[in-house]
């Protein structure tokens, strides 16, 4: 059986069929990193249009993107303050409907405007700027925008987490963002009845942040609307827990285990391992629940996304947990019955395959079970290859060839976790000797271009069907795209809390990226 037989025979056939068991080219792209003539001071919705059109013009057909989930005052976009709510500081402020019945608004937008000229993000300048802006376009154009069946619509369909997530935002605003664990004990642990007073009470509020929520839905669905007239599939990324200070652990608390926060263990990278703070699942009352909030948050997902990256894909077999107030270390992994990882996983990646019309893409980077990436394979769930990970690690150590790769997988050179190639070329020169000798060049401490274009080459033509990498891999090969420090173009450091991290922004606008020629021959040259 070849592997597109044996891809139409599993369950996820259907998204298969819709995509296509062909090689699928694509960026990765933080969206707070664009900005374009129209952003204001970050990456927004509508700058993914000019780059939808660019990336079908030279054959890339997915734009991954790193998720775009509300994270509140938090700059993390792994750290959700609501797993449906779209986060506004993405909103396309100058194509609002309206805008241009009020000459007032129009010069505010235009002193934000001005935020996108700094290297990296100022979050509070622009949260503050933004929220400003936002609340006084609602005084002047809410009820309009609230009267439309299109909105009204809206809200029935999504009241479920609109209401909840509404009240939580309007609390935490009114709180000064302090825990709801420091609230009064009455919105602490709401009941029914509260939550009903307080809906009422919070309604202007709450009014504002729906109307809210519905211009970014209606912009990502222009987006995802446009992606599909020029063949591009957009790719989110759902990330697998969900902070504690969320409308959703708020409200729902028995979905999660409040008595523990989940983690790694002690590894190579961290003798005493990681604490993230998010508490972890009660997988028996999700299944009770016939996992109804795990399909709601996917089907949500899908208005917005073709396919989309299941984080930390071994977290939904066993994760690492911590109780609360213990030390990493003092964790262990749940479910504790080793016997019983298999198929708690096997059964939520079923439901997460039949839940939404989405193709997954599994991140299974690390010390991950051969069992738990025969359920992948079984499923037709592509893993993840980082090629300078992809080692033999258990034998000599020496690179695996790309020709060998798994066909039901996604290659990329780098994550937003990682050094980039040069950065990674830089700082570990055993590393970068060892691809020389793979790669049968002469060992050289600075990454030259011609290496850097043949290493992009190469992971556009392994076995996977999916090859996709940060859009500053390709900014590198022309000079004055990326910016002048290497280092500067890094998007995260794990473990470290700085303010660079999740700030990165592209040194050209998109309006430059998407009109450069040289970078459109680079590109089409290495994935044809």
């Amino acid at each position: 059986m070849n592997m597109e037989q044996q891809l139409l025979s599993t369950p996820t056939a259907t998204e298969w069929n819709k995509i296509g068991v062909r090689h699928h080219h694509g960026i990765n792209i933080p969206l707070f990193s664009l900005h374009s003539q129209q952003s204001a001071g970050i990456g927004e919705f509508l700058d993914l249009l000019p780059l939808i059109e660019w990336c079908s013009s030279i054959g890339l057909d997915v734009i991954q993107l790193l998720p775009i989930n509300d994270t509140g005052n938090d700059t993390s976009p792994y750290s959700a303050l609501s797993a449906f709510a779209l986060n506004p500081i993405h909103l396309g402020l100058s194509q609002l409907p309206f805008l241009d019945e009020s000459p007032n608004l129009k010069a505010m937008l235009n002193s934000i405007q001005s935020q996108c000229l700094t290297q990296r993000i100022v979050y509070p300048n622009v949260q503050q700027t933004r929220y400003q802006f936002l609340q006084a376009y609602f005084q002047q154009f809410g009820t309009q925008i609230a009267s439309t069946n299109e909105y009204k619509q809206f809200f029935q369909e999504n009241r479920h987490w609109l209401l909840p997530y509404g009240l939580f935002k309007a609390l935490k605003i009114e709180k000064q963002w302090s825990s709801w664990e420091t609230w009064e004990p009455e919105l602490q642990n709401p009941s029914p009845d509260t939550l009903q007073a307080s809906y009422q009470n919070y309604e202007n509020a709450i009014q504002f942040h729906a109307v809210i929520q519905f211009l970014c839905f209606t912009q990502m669905r222009a987006v995802k609307t446009h992606a599909d007239r020029f063949g591009v599939s957009i790719k989110g990324d759902i990330p697998i827990l969900i902070n504690l200070e969320s409308a959703d652990v708020w409200v729902h608390r028995h979905l999660f285990q409040m008595g523990f926060s989940a983690g790694a263990p002690p590894d190579m990278l961290s003798s005493v391992g990681q604490d993230w703070g998010f508490p972890i699942y009660d997988w028996t009352v999700h299944e009770g629940d016939n996992y109804a909030w795990w399909k709601q948050r996917l089907i949500t997902a899908s208005k917005c996304f073709h396919i989309y990256r299941i984080d930390h894909i071994i977290g939904f077999f066993r994760i690492w947990s911590i109780p609360r107030g213990k030390l990493s270390n003092e964790g262990w992994y749940i479910p504790n019955d080793t016997s019983t990882w298999i198929s708690q996983g096997t059964k939520i990646m079923e439901m997460m395959i039949v839940a939404c019309p989405m193709l997954p893409i599994g991140e299974d980077l690390g010390n991950v079970p051969p069992e738990v990436r025969e359920i992948m394979n079984r499923l037709g769930i592509c893993g993840t290859k980082v090629m300078r990970w992809e080692r033999m690690w258990n034998e000599d150590r020496r690179f695996v060839e790309s020709k060998d790769y798994a066909p039901d997988s996604m290659t990329t050179v780098s994550t937003h976790d990682s050094e980039t190639l040069q950065i990674w070329w830089n700082e570990h020169p055993d590393e970068a000797r060892d691809f020389s000798a793979f790669k049968k060049w002469s060992y050289q401490p600075q990454l030259t271009l011609a290496q850097h274009q043949e290493i992009l080459y190469d992971s556009h033509h392994t076995s996977s069907l999916f090859h996709i990498n940060l859009l500053q891999e390709y900014l590198a090969l022309v000079p004055g795209m990326t910016w002048d420090n290497p280092l500067d173009e890094r998007i995260n450091i794990p473990g470290l809390v700085l303010d660079s991290n999740w700030a990165y922004r592209f040194r050209p606008t998109v309006e430059e990226i998407v009109s450069n020629a040289n970078l459109r021959q680079y590109i089409a040259a290495i994935i044809h």
